[in-house]
């Protein structure tokens, strides 16, 4: 078993928080990645795991039981990092075997070790080059298999694909992802790339400024951001979001412009009421250029100028002027618009957010 759990996790640099007491559950074999801004403290707590920085208060429980004073290597962990740190000297078979030599691991099982991570990631014909041979992806395909090779009880990523180009980390999800599909360990896996979270995770931790904004299924995080931080985080493009103030079952923004408030929330604000109101770029469409949510749509029509468009084939994105910014809409099977002409925009208001000022805090019950 390789549940992990986190319990007021903490660091501090002197008097420079980092990591400001988390808690986190983590089941066996979950694939769970932290997300969020540099500097939120996501590598900091990998690392803290992983035994490569201390902690500062709190504990780390691996399997039942706490690691908190056991070095790395006593931890059954393997971790894969941002450069691929191979030995440029040795082939991609010595790199492979290396740590179990240095082990003492019998040179059978070592050999036997080597030959399942190479078929695992397909390297079997890659085994006799160096480092200097092989193209970035397959830089990184070695540095997982050296982790594979010690058979860990978890797997740590370090933004593993941010030196790969667009076309590569693509290519690295989707083997990332076989990977947890034959191995079956437990994986925490640290990104700024939230596509990344999303099409890898189990579950996302969204961290913001050394706290835990939301847990969740990449649908829950998306769908029903906690925060108004996480609405703008999850999502390409961001939710738009916009402040408003609540009077007679209207949004009233800066402008003078309206809305109305959205069913869902009717019970939770009040007049005079100061909330931040949110509606994704797929909510909102060109009229007869976008998909309903359905029978339970609450459509809401307004025309509008459109300042840009960004044509993307199948798609355009247009931005239209609200309350003096601009809104970014999502247009499908597009039609020519052009910059300054006002356009029929549908909204569909049962599928917007509503959060709350001064906490950030969502307004849905």
């Amino acid at each position: 078993m390789a549940t992990i759990t986190l319990t007021k996790l903490t660091k501090r640099y002197g008097n420079i928080g980092i990591v400001h007491g988390i808690d986190l559950d983590i089941a066996d074999r979950e694939f769970i990645a932290l997300v969020g801004p540099s500097g939120c403290g996501k590598s900091t707590t990998l690392r803290m795991i992983a035994g490569l920085e201390e902690i500062s208060a709190g504990s780390i429980d691996i399997g039942g039981r706490v690691v908190n004073d056991l070095p790395p290597r006593s931890r059954n962990i393997s971790m894969v990092f941002q450069s691929y740190a191979l030995y440029p000297h040795m082939t991609v078979r010595e790199n492979l075997g290396f740590s179990l030599k240095i082990a003492g691991a019998a040179k059978e099982d070592m050999e036997r070790r080597v030959a399942e991570a190479s078929t695992i990631l397909g390297l079997d014909a890659l085994l006799d080059r160096r480092p200097s041979q092989l193209s970035g992806g397959q830089r990184q395909r070695v540095a997982m298999g050296r982790a594979i090779v010690r058979d860990p009880d978890v797997f740590l990523f370090d933004e593993p694909l941010s030196n790969l180009d667009a076309k590569l980390r693509t290519q690295m999800r989707t083997e990332i992802k076989k990977l947890h599909a034959k191995v079956q360990s437990t994986v925490i896996y640290v990104t700024h790339d939230q596509v990344e979270a999303m099409t890898l995770a189990d579950r996302i931790v969204i961290m913001r400024d050394g706290h835990i904004e939301q847990v969740g299924t990449p649908d829950e995080v998306f769908r029903r951001p906690a925060t108004r931080f996480v609405a703008g985080f999850i999502g390409s493009p961001p939710m738009n979001l916009h402040e408003a103030t609540v009077d007679d079952g209207k949004l009233v923004f800066a402008s003078g412009e309206k809305l109305p408030l959205p069913g869902q929330f009717k019970a939770n604000v009040a007049t005079g009421d100061r909330v931040v109101f949110g509606l994704r770029p797929d909510d909102i469409y060109p009229t007869g250029h976008g998909i309903s949510s359905g029978a339970a749509a609450e459509v809401h029509q307004i025309e509008l100028p459109i300042t840009v468009t960004e044509p993307l084939g199948n798609e355009t994105l247009v931005f239209v002027e609200f309350n003096r910014q601009d809104w970014v809409s999502r247009m499908l099977n597009p039609r020519p618009l052009r910059p300054g002409e006002r356009v029929a925009m549908s909204l569909d208001m049962s599928q917007a957010h509503l959060f709350a000022t001064e906490t950030g805090k969502t307004l849905r019950s």
